[in-house]
């Protein structure tokens, strides 16, 4: 049994199935007599506050912007190994899927634009443009060799691109009042931590106990305090003592259990807790609920797809050898499905808990949809050619 359960959280689609059964928990608890109880539970204040510190919110703000600024520290890790020496190190590698990305952006950010354009939920424009990594990249594991490693090296090359774009969407958009003083402190020690990385210094507390000061800062400027775990990611060392892992790998070594097991599942807990109530569908007709699906299921496979084509027939980029477009098509499928950055950005978005509850019933939906589509199309596509491989090994 032990031996099992250690297989399970070592495969690669472990974290998007945890992720699925804690959303379902948090439904089933949203719709039964505990729900009230729950609520109750996430809105209690915790911690502490003096005259000149504060640090006293409810469980759901240390969840969405403490905890939250973890996953976004391991998001950075992962963009800057991109940028080092991954799919985003050169030019040429990171044309195709920064292309995409880019499309994967603008034309779901559009769509919603133009469905929402002079109403109270126009602010949410950010809500489709982003992906969840983890549910995406879980399903394609699912599939195993039904989808080429090529093709799962571009969804995550384009997730990541994605997220790079999600943070600056967040940073300069969803700011609200901008306190310049804790913003210049915050930005004093990410400089500090940077002059250390270039004289060679390698200590990872030297960089994770500045970056708690860093959260506290951006948390009171005005700017999402996730932002803090980006920052701190920039500033760590990727490189490490000869024979050694570096720093920046070890951060990330850490850190990647709790937050695929942990930090995630918790946010897909607290945030997904909704109750369903009569007319909840209708309000998916809405220019809201409109808007993120349109946005999700078909603006993410339009957007990513024609970027890519426009890339390719540019001659920036090239498809991976053998790569047909549907094939690109469903992986823009999988780039719809949204779930835990859109519901992050749609409660970046809104106030009101009424659009926030119906921008949370869009973006299950959406993701839903993007997802079993996605799914069928590459399983088919992978069965297709794995008997046309198997013919042609056979014919020669």
């Amino acid at each position: 049994m032990r031996k099992q359960i250690k297989q399970f959280f070592e495969a690669d689609s472990a974290s998007g199935i945890t992720l699925l059964v804690f959303l379902i928990i948090s439904l089933l608890i949203a719709n039964s007599p505990l729900g009230a109880g729950f609520e109750a539970l996430l809105g209690r204040q915790v911690g502490f506050e003096t005259s000149s510190i504060h640090l006293k919110y409810s469980l759901l703000n240390w969840i969405n912007d403490g905890l939250m600024a973890v996953f976004f520290l391991m998001v950075g890790i992962e963009i800057k190994q991109e940028l080092a020496h991954g799919q985003l190190s050169s030019a040429k590698k990171a044309s195709l899927p920064f292309f995409a990305a880019m499309g994967g952006m603008l034309i779901p950010a559009g769509i919603y634009v133009l469905l929402n354009s002079h109403t109270e939920t126009q602010h949410g424009w950010g809500i489709p443009m982003a992906t969840d990594i983890a549910f995406a990249i879980g399903i394609l594991s699912i599939l195993g060799n039904r989808v080429p490693i090529a093709m799962k090296v571009f969804l995550t090359a384009l997730a990541i691109v994605d997220d790079l774009g999600a943070i600056l969407v967040i940073a300069v958009f969803y700011t609200t009042e901008l306190q310049s003083t804790y913003l210049l402190y915050a930005l004093g020690i990410f400089l500090l931590m940077t002059f250390m990385n270039r004289m060679g210094i390698k200590s990872i507390w030297l960089y994770l106990l500045p970056g708690l000061f860093i959260w506290y800062f951006i948390h009171h400027s005005g700017i999402h305090a996730t932002i803090a775990g980006v920052l701190t990611a920039f500033a760590i060392p990727i490189k490490g003592k000869q024979g050694g892992s570096s720093p920046i790998q070890t951060v990330e070594h850490a850190i990647s259990t709790p937050v695929n097991f942990i930090i995630m599942p918790l946010f897909a807990l607290a945030n997904t807790n909704i109750r369903f109530e009569s007319g909840m569908v209708d309000g998916l007709a809405s220019p809201l609920g409109l808007g993120i699906i349109a946005g999700l299921v078909l603006g993410k496979p339009l957007g990513i797809t024609l970027f890519s084509w426009i890339a390719v027939r540019l001659g920036i980029s090239e498809l991976p050898k053998g790569t047909p477009w549907v094939q690109v098509l469903a992986i823009g499928l999988m780039g719809g499905i949204g779930f835990t950055m859109s519901i992050f950005i749609a409660l970046l978005s809104f106030s009101d808990a009424g659009h926030q509850t119906e921008a949370k019933f869009a973006i299950l939906i959406a993701s839903l949809v993007s997802g079993v589509a996605g799914y069928l199309i590459l399983k088919n596509l992978g069965a297709y050619y794995l008997k046309k491989n198997q013919q042609s090994s056979a014919n020669g």
